[in-house]
């Protein structure tokens, strides 16, 4: 039996949640993210600045909170680290994870960046395929964010990955001017989910900071950037929606 033509559609989203600080009332409030993923409905979200043991955020654990606020399971890894606590890069996933991966994206003296990766097995029909997601934080130089694509492309998991291989990557590209897709993903074959959007400051963005781009057994039915209450309140940036429909073959 041929199941080459079942698909499943998947929503992913991408957000620098900024710690969960509002980005013009400068409010903590956890909630405000959680309700506002929760109306996306997404199965696999991307996080930046997750934060844990901060003591002017309560010391609260992010991972856990958003984790268990939205029922997903979760991948983390800490970057920056403080006197007291630390943030991240967290993938949320609805499906279950494995493999899940780290690459140091850290040059030289700078503040330390990274990527997180991990398997999504996605439901389609009676089989299950594997999605893998990359959730990216670049630095704030253009010369270091050159280096740290640079770097990321050549990591060992995008290395043998096969060219069908549904692939996601995303993420705080810190991409002021939206030319890090064309110099560094589009070479690999990683084309931009939507077109070039300004993602922050959120109440009024001027920059295309943030995006999504996919290759692979992965096809783009719709792409947004949040505009509801709480995405432009609830952090420094506006989350990227993205639905992909993922085949068999």
């Amino acid at each position: 039996m041929s199941h080459s033509h079942e698909r499943q559609t998947i929503r992913v989203v991408s957000w620098n949640i900024h710690k969960c600080v509002g980005g013009t009332d400068g409010r903590y409030e956890p909630k405000r993210i959680i309700d506002c993923l929760g109306a996306y409905d997404a199965k696999v979200i991307l996080l930046q600045e997750v934060a844990r043991d901060m003591p002017r955020l309560r010391a609260e654990d992010q991972v856990a909170i958003l984790s268990e606020g939205l029922g997903m399971h979760a991948a983390f890894h800490p970057e920056h680290r403080f006197k007291a606590g630390y943030y991240g890069n967290m993938i949320l996933s609805s499906f279950p994870l494995s493999d899940i991966q780290h690459v140091d994206l850290t040059i030289g003296w700078r503040k330390i960046r990274g990527a997180i990766q991990a398997h999504v097995r996605v439901p389609i029909g009676e089989h299950r395929r594997s999605l893998v997601v990359n959730n990216l934080h670049l630095g704030l130089a253009g010369s270091e964010r050159a280096k740290q694509l640079a770097r990321f492309v050549r990591c060992e998991l995008l290395a043998h990955l096969h060219a069908s291989t549904p692939l996601i990557v995303g993420g705080d590209l810190n991409d002021l001017w939206g030319s890090l897709g064309p110099k560094f993903l589009a070479p690999e074959n990683l084309a931009r989910a939507g077109t070039l959007r300004n993602t922050f400051p959120a109440a009024w963005p001027l920059r295309p900071l943030d995006a999504i781009f996919f290759r692979g057994s992965v096809r783009l039915a719709h792409f947004e950037v949040g505009a509801s209450r709480l995405a432009k309140t609830a952090s420094d940036h506006r989350p990227l929606i993205a639905d992909f429909e993922i085949s068999m073959s």
